[in-house]
């Protein structure tokens, strides 16, 4: 069964790595059979070269998902990924290169361009120059020596090569893969500087929200109160001599309102840094908020560690977050919260027994937590198929103990 299994991937690995070499190949024969000019190489050459640039990057493609499939080992493809496509005043198209008249052409022409200066093309191109000859011909040697049995009759030699070679020789494709077609240093550096640009606009962003939302908290909930408040005494103060028991019941109303303006404060403060977080750590804020839930909730952790604050603060408000949307939108009746280690991630996960069919959408809570975990090189997954239940996983970097 190895056998059989080896020598199909060995003929699907030799297929895809020399495919560009039997590109080149045929503009050899065409070029030698249009011999009569000088310049009768000059057309198929330059047939070989688009061949080559219209196929290095599907080459690559299927090299990576040959690899993933047959060893588990993922490796990223690395490509810029296109800005955004935005409409002028004037009309025009603009994609970051040029402007275009209609968002198709805008798009068609960022897609090439942007293709053509992404310097994943050069590791694409030095790979298929490379694949051949490091993983090509050793992948070839089982269907080669088999039809050299089958159509030259050398059974003799023929067929124990190709079943010595066939559960080894497509082996040599994922080093290969691995070696030439990882991102380079620069790439990988050029990635994380776009993702953390696109980071700190998020974080901008939130700010200027939560800040918009204090103001309009305090606005039109405090400040009202105590405006009231300071309009009651002035009241109070003019009854005072011609009608005491008017101004008592303003003053008793005065300090009603006074007492609902605290609590109001109260809850402001809480949603901004609960104290409970910033005295007592992650796990016991989860905790009491865990108690405070509509939803039967239990935790479930051994760990005793502290955070940094703003790690502590993303994490208590993805808690807040999942459960808030657990029951609001899912019907759950229970929840479970385990907070635990994971190599060096600490991993949040939170259950829900609802109706599931949860996902991520551009705009919204689950994506803001995304992005907020994000800025601590945090991950959010989520798992909710139809019907429940709902798993939602966060895990951020942590090297405490």
């Amino acid at each position: 069964m190895n056998m059989i299994v080896g020598f199909w991937r060995a003929c699907a690995l030799a297929a895809v790595t020399l495919l560009v070499p039997a590109v080149w190949a045929g503009a050899v024969v065409v070029a030698y059979l249009w011999r009569g000019s000088p310049w009768s190489w000059f057309a198929p050459a330059s047939w070989a070269v688009a061949g080559t640039l219209l196929l290095v990057r599907p080459v690559c493609h299927l090299v990576r998902a040959l690899v993933a499939r047959w060893t588990g080992t993922v490796i990223p493809a690395g490509y810029r990924e296109p800005g955004p496509v935005t409409r002028l005043s004037t009309g025009y198209w603009w994609n970051g290169y040029s402007y275009e008249s209609s968002r198709r052409r805008a798009e068609q022409d960022q897609r090439i361009r942007n293709r053509m200066t992404d310097p994943a093309l050069r590791r694409d191109l030095r790979f298929v120059l490379v694949a051949p000859f490091a993983a090509g011909i050793v992948a070839a040697v089982p269907p080669v020596a088999l039809g050299l049995a089958v159509l030259g009759g050398w059974w003799l030699l023929g067929v124990p090569v190709a079943l010595a070679a066939a559960p080894f020789a497509w082996r040599v494709g994922a080093p290969v893969a691995v070696r030439f077609m990882r991102p380079s240093p620069a790439m990988r550096l050029a990635e994380r500087v776009e993702e953390l640009t696109a980071q700190r606009a998020d974080t901008t962003v939130a700010q200027a929200a939560e800040i918009r939302r204090i103001e309009r908290d305090l606005h039109d909930g405090a400040q009202a109160r105590l405006v009231a408040l300071g309009l009651s005494l002035a009241t109070a103060e003019k009854l005072m001599a011609t009608d005491p028991d008017r101004a008592a019941a303003v003053l008793r109303e005065a300090r009603a309102g006074a007492a609902t303006s605290l609590s109001e404060l109260r809850e402001l403060v809480r949603g901004i840094s609960p104290p409970v977080l910033n005295e007592r750590g992650l796990i016991d804020a989860v905790r009491a908020f865990a108690m405070d839930s509509p939803l039967e909730t239990t935790v479930e952790t051994d760990l005793r560690l502290r955070l940094d604050p703003p790690i502590e603060s993303a994490l208590y408000f993805g808690v807040a977050e999942l459960l808030t949307n657990a029951v609001k939108h899912a019907r759950a009746s229970r929840a479970r919260i385990a907070i635990g280690r994971d190599g060096t991630h600490l991993v949040v996960d939170v259950c829900d027994d609802g109706r599931g069919g949860a996902t991520v959408p551009a705009e919204g809570g689950l994506a803001g937590l995304r992005r907020r975990l994000a800025a601590f090189d945090g991950t959010l997954e989520l798992t909710s198929p139809d019907g429940g239940p709902t798993r939602a996983r966060m895990a951020v970097p942590c090297e405490s103990s």
